[in-house]
């Protein structure tokens, strides 16, 4: 695959349709958790994802146990991968699906951290700084508005919420350092499935969560679409994405997930949508357009 130095048409587009997909993907774990306790939850989600994916590795002749110097990488993501979504599944106990996006979007201030210092040829340039500024001081105020309503059950999901958005960084970060960077997707994502789905459900049930407890067809759709469409295709395209793309523009791009998630919370959960954090989310489309900008078009 050819790489890019910065997001084209095509990267955008992809990218834009996976926030869309990880924002509804946070009001679905939120639906099924009144059914499915979260950790099982999550743990179900990435054995059925890795089915799907042992299947279609298996259509397309892409080796999954090849000998090819990964193995101690992959389990490090895979480690990673379950404990971001354990926390993330137990966030969304505790707070809204609009903050709990905000607050796990910082992620690209911690990858462009990691890949400026880890990844040869992904420095920052004053441009993408300021454009990032931008965007986390959106972030900022969207986070600052949601703290006038919670109680401290919130602010515990959004602790939780902010140790998953370092986890998915470093995941992220880790891809593009390693051998994982020069290897089939496929692969990449069959380690974190694997991992995740090995230890989140049987864990899950040691530590006393309910497991499934009812499941009723709105709760099992909920399982299903994160199963097949988020954690099976969408996760597929995004370390696609990661190989073509660099990390740091890329993971600012997702800044428009909380948009998404914003709208969908309230239109589907009936979540609060206030001033400040319109203007926090017009701050973050401004940190994205900045960051993507040709870099002839401005000094840097």
């Amino acid at each position: 695959m050819q790489k890019h130095d910065r997001l084209d048409a095509l990267g955008s587009a992809a990218t834009v349709g996976l926030c869309a997909l990880w924002a509804l993907s946070h009001v679905a774990v939120k639906v099924a958790n009144a059914g499915i306790s979260p950790a099982f939850q999550s743990g179900l989600r990435s054995l059925g994802a890795l089915l799907l994916l042992c299947l279609w590795s298996w259509l397309r002749r892409i080796p999954l146990l090849s000998r090819d110097g990964t193995l101690a990488a992959g389990f490090a993501v895979g480690a990673m991968f379950a404990c971001e979504f354990a926390l993330i599944y137990w966030a969304l106990v505790y707070t809204d699906v609009a903050r709990g996006a905000i607050i796990l979007y910082t992620t690209p201030f911690f990858v462009a951290l990691g890949a400026h210092f880890f990844v040869p040829g992904e420095r920052m340039h004053r441009r993408q700084v300021i454009g990032l500024l931008a965007a986390f001081t959106g972030v900022v105020i969207a986070f600052a508005d949601g703290l006038t309503l919670p109680s401290w059950r919130a602010l515990i999901g959004d602790g939780m919420m902010l140790a998953a958005a370092s986890l998915w960084a470093a995941t992220t970060v880790l891809i593009k350092a390693s051998k994982l960077a020069r290897i089939a997707p496929e692969k990449t994502l069959a380690y974190q499935l694997a991992v995740s789905g090995v230890v989140l459900t049987p864990f899950a049930l040691l530590l006393g969560e309910r497991g499934l407890f009812d499941p009723t067809t709105l709760v099992l759709g909920s399982l299903a679409f994160q199963t097949v469409i988020v954690a099976f295709a969408s996760y597929l395209i995004w370390f696609a994405l990661i190989r073509i793309y660099p990390a740091s523009t890329l993971s600012a791009f997702t800044f428009l997930t909380p948009l998404f998630s914003l709208v969908f919370g309230a239109a589907l959960l009936g979540e609060r949508v206030s001033a400040a954090l319109i203007v926090s989310l017009a701050l973050v489309a401004f940190g994205i357009w900045l960051v993507n900008r040709p870099r002839a078009a401005m000094p840097v």
